[in-house]
């Protein structure tokens, strides 16, 4: 096995470093933590608006229709 391919040499060594469980030594301090919360609501709330303006255009315009066939009726 002396001519082993190099490439899957080191493809193994790195998934075995990146599977390899390291403590680190990190402080999230209260403002970042809020911030990092903050950014997430943010994203996932313009996510949600985004998906409310592009369906409720439609639902309007039908809820619209369906009110004026209401009225056009006979009195």
């Amino acid at each position: 096995m002396r001519n082993a391919r190099p490439e899957i040499a080191a493809l193994i060594l790195a998934a075995t470093l990146l599977a390899a469980p390291v403590q680190a030594f990190a402080y999230i301090g209260p403002g970042l933590g809020a911030g990092a919360i903050s950014a997430v609501l943010g994203v996932l709330g313009s996510i949600f608006l985004g998906l409310f303006a592009v369906l409720y255009y439609p639902i309007k315009r039908l809820m619209k229709k369906r009110r004026n066939k209401q009225g056009d009726g006979p009195e």
